[in-house]
């Protein structure tokens, strides 16, 4: 398959420059941040102009964005308190509205087959000897050949059921298993399960798992240590094929084309391909069905989960694994999660635009409560970005109510702060 490095062109349909406002917020706040000092940062505020074009945006609103307590609590003197509580409420309000613990209608593509109650999984051929398993929260794939199986990841919720699953359709051991990447929700039942297995993963994999060894060593726990996932023994910086017999036509082979295009998710996070059965696994990035788990499925690098999109649309696949959630995905499911998140970077540039540092400033007051004041402001945008979103994905997606204002929390931020996303923005059409 072609290879044309970290920075993959997006090639999205009618697509033009149309995020530089995101680019201008950006720069502004590089200018602005030093002045917080209480009334230079009031005083700043009150002369700026309700232009989106001139509000800054400010770096870093991780845990200030994402809290919603002690909005009304801060005492002012410029604005009445009940006007100041209704403006600092009012978005913590709609978002908790949004994410309320109460039943939602699933829609009928998020559902996936029944899992049978007896057994907690459920375990079925893709194709040619290419098997995935599943417990509706995660799922994974393994290929039997005739050397063995290759496993993929050791997810805890599925646990010693992988292997009743694997003996369900074949008698042969686990010579190979593969991480897809470090997170612990997704390997972290290697260490129990497979117990002379050869471990193959991308190096970053091995370093971070490296260095949590090293770490529970050096704390004196070596009990701990030794349940954390083996390090692999196999790894490699681009890419890694493994090609076995397959099994009752060993002049075959099965293989599983392993590659690393940056960071997407975590670093070492890796594209599994099945060339053979024309499947595709990837892992935290697409929830076939639904939308990705909070805080685009908490990525450490937007971009890389941005351009993944396409890099996957570049297989020739029609069945992709997720690891999460009820079902099987395809094609159709990539493209559709793809346009999902053109839409959300739409939204949250619009957003960015239409709430100004200024406005927020009248209505809370002469506040010495920076984070306060940051709060709201992130929450007022979220809000923006949460409404346009739900009304046309709300009843198209599962999970859309619990997690779209983190997602519009997630990506408004990164079009503030984040250069490679803004660059990336300037070729999604906003309308």
């Amino acid at each position: 398959m072609e290879r044309r490095g970290r920075l993959i062109s997006l090639t999205y349909e009618s697509s033009r420059v149309c995020c530089s406002v995101a680019l201008i917020t950006a720069m502004s706040l590089l200018l602005l941040l030093p002045t917080l000092a209480s009334s230079t940062f009031n005083s700043m505020l009150s002369s700026s102009s309700s232009s989106s074009l001139s509000q800054p945006a400010f770096a870093s609103a991780d845990d200030a964005g994402r809290s919603m307590t002690s909005i009304s609590t801060a005492t002012t003197t410029a604005a009445p308190s009940s006007e100041r509580a209704s403006l600092a409420m009012v978005a913590a309000d709609s978002i908790e509205n949004n994410t309320a613990a109460k039943a939602t209608t699933i829609p009928e593509s998020a559902k996936g087959p029944a899992i049978p109650a007896a057994k907690g999984y459920l375990v079925q051929e893709i194709r040619d000897g290419l098997y995935w398993v599943t417990d509706g929260t995660y799922n994974t794939m393994f290929l039997v050949t005739a050397k063995g199986v290759v496993a993929v990841d050791a997810p805890p919720s599925i646990g010693q059921n992988y292997l009743k699953a694997i003996k369900e359709v074949t008698d042969k051991p686990v010579k190979y298993v593969i991480y897809s990447h470090s997170h612990l929700d997704h390997i972290g039942a290697a260490a129990a399960i497979f117990k002379d297995a050869t471990f193959i993963a991308h190096e970053e994999v091995a370093k971070e798992l490296q260095r949590a060894h090293e770490l529970a060593t050096a704390a004196g726990n070596a009990t701990f240590a030794s349940q954390l996932p083996p390090i692999p023994t196999i790894t490699f910086k681009e890419n890694y094929t493994i090609s076995l017999p397959k099994l009752g036509s060993e002049n075959q082979n099965q293989t599983l084309q392993l590659a690393y295009y940056g960071n997407n998710h975590v670093p070492g996070n890796i594209f599994i391909y099945a060339p053979n059965q024309k499947v595709l696994m990837l892992v935290d990035i697409v929830f076939p069905g639904w939308v990705p788990f909070m805080q685009l499925a908490i990525a450490q690098d937007v971009t890389g989960f941005i351009q993944a999109h396409d890099i996957a649309l570049r297989y020739n696949f029609d069945t992709f694994v997720g690891g999460h959630l009820t079902r099987l995905g395809t094609r159709e499911d990539v493209q559709i999660q793809k346009q999902f998140i053109m839409d959300l970077i739409t939204a949250s540039a619009k957003a960015n635009a239409a709430v100004s540092f200024s406005d927020i400033a009248k209505q809370l007051g002469n506040t010495s409560d920076t984070w306060l004041f940051y709060n709201t402001y992130v929450n007022a945008v979220t809000k923006k970005c949460t409404d346009e979103m739900m009304t046309k994905w709300g009843d198209r997606l599962g999970g859309a109510q619990a997690f779209m204002p983190s997602h519009c929390t997630a990506m408004t931020e990164a079009l503030r702060v984040d250069p490679s996303v803004v660059a990336l923005a300037q070729g999604v059409q906003v309308s």
